[in-house]
């Protein structure tokens, strides 16, 4: 009698994860598993309440943000279609010893607020924001009007024929005197990632359509094309630093967006040698990203791409959370160089002109804990937020006392 009293214990606790299971959004970089639980909870629960009340304040804001589009801009694109997106290089400013200031000359970490008059890479970046908070609130409320709004925000971006976006980004960070754009920029198209999570949440509301859904897909697959084929995706491929970890991450989602594992696969499993091993030193400093002027930031923001990257590649079978090479070299080991500096235990020594904040490393601190489930990092990140309550941390935390 006990055994079979076991055994229907455990079809029946079978048959509520295979429940859950199915009712999880198609999301790649949000954690399906974790909304879901949040979800399900009693209307009554406080830490629901209070999720639910952070994402309704930030879908309300994103209401009244866009709709985005690439041909707002008034500067026109080399190629004279405002349909191309275009952006400036952020660090490049004019020579002062030229009457046109052409060739402009780096200043690294020294953004030039010119750069403002192309409105492009600002909208794109909004885009990936508003549409994130207006889809999560979405899901938590089933407001419509949030996913109204998404639906808007993404058709108007890549949809409509009178304001779309060209999928490529030929004319990104371009420098004046220089040239008309490069590689670089590719990272600029990062926000897509959001994108796709946003569509993932709509997806079960009548405001996103089969239609929609494949007109969409069929963008990111010739974005996803022009990235692997141009020279300036080839270029950003080959990159060594952070721009190569970022085109990576961007390449595996759009992947996994599209139904294609093999692909995606193929990505994270290089990263162990092409991004990881080479970026990132025994003692986990990042040397390409510690060069810079804002020497932390960027090695938070390196180390930031490999975790998504990392987030990804449990999807589809391939650990980079636990590989690490004969000598030590890890993303684990970038994050506990980090650490101590972040946490205020020892002197910044490097460049950071525009001044140390140590919970610029929040969000990976959060990923690791999540990852790992290791008390060192659960109680880094908990000081690390401290009282903030945002909707990510109110996740965190969640997701930390529900273990």
């Amino acid at each position: 009698m006990r055994q079979l009293i076991s055994f229907a214990i455990a079809l029946a606790l079978t048959a509520v994860s295979v429940a859950l299971h199915a009712q999880q959004p198609r999301v790649f970089l949000l954690d399906a598993k974790l909304l879901t639980e949040v979800k399900a909870l009693p209307a009554t629960d406080p830490a629901k309440q209070n999720i639910l009340s952070l994402a309704t304040a930030d879908a309300d804001r994103a209401l009244h943000e866009g709709p985005f589009a690439v041909t707002s801009k008034e500067v026109i694109p080399p190629s004279g279609d405002k349909h191309d997106y275009m952006s400036q290089a952020p660090y490049f400013w004019p020579d002062p010893s030229k009457p046109d200031g052409k060739p402009y000359l780096r200043k690294d970490g020294q953004r030039n607020p010119e750069i403002r008059k192309i409105t492009d890479h600002d909208a794109f970046g909004q885009l990936g924001e508003a549409s994130r908070a207006l889809a999560l609130g979405y899901y938590f409320t089933g407001k419509q009007e949030y996913a109204d709004r998404v639906a808007l925000l993404i058709r108007t971006w890549f949809l409509d024929p009178s304001t779309r976006m060209n999928p490529n980004l030929e004319f990104g960070q371009g420098i004046p005197g220089i040239n008309t754009g490069r590689g670089i920029g590719i990272i600029e198209s990062r926000s897509l990632t959001q994108v796709v999570d946003a569509v993932g949440l709509i997806a079960k509301s009548p405001s996103w359509s089969s239609a929609d859904q494949h007109e969409l897909e069929r963008w990111y697959s010739q974005y996803l094309h022009w990235m692997r084929s141009s020279q300036k995706g080839q270029d950003e491929d080959s990159a060594k630093n952070n721009h190569g970890t970022w085109y990576d991450l961007q390449l595996t989602d759009y992947a996994l967006f599209l139904g294609d594992r093999d692909l995606a696969r193929s990505i994270v499993e290089r990263a162990r040698t092409k991004r990881i091993q080479l970026q990132i030193e025994p003692d986990g400093r990042e040397p390409l990203e510690l060069a810079r002027t804002r020497a932390f930031g960027y090695s938070e923001g390196n180390l930031d791409g490999l975790m998504q990257l990392a987030t990804l590649g449990r999807q589809i079978g391939v650990d980079l959370w636990n590989f690490h090479t004969s000598d030590g070299r890890s993303m684990l080991a970038a994050l506990n160089y980090l650490l101590p500096f972040a946490l205020g235990q020892k002197p910044w020594l490097y460049q950071q002109i525009t001044g140390f904040q140590g919970d610029m490393l929040l969000h990976c601190t959060e990923r690791a804990a999540l990852a790992t489930q290791d008390e060192l990092y659960i109680a880094a990140a908990l000081q690390l937020g401290g009282n903030r309550n945002d909707l990510d941390f109110a996740l965190f935390r969640f997701a930390v006392a529900h273990r």
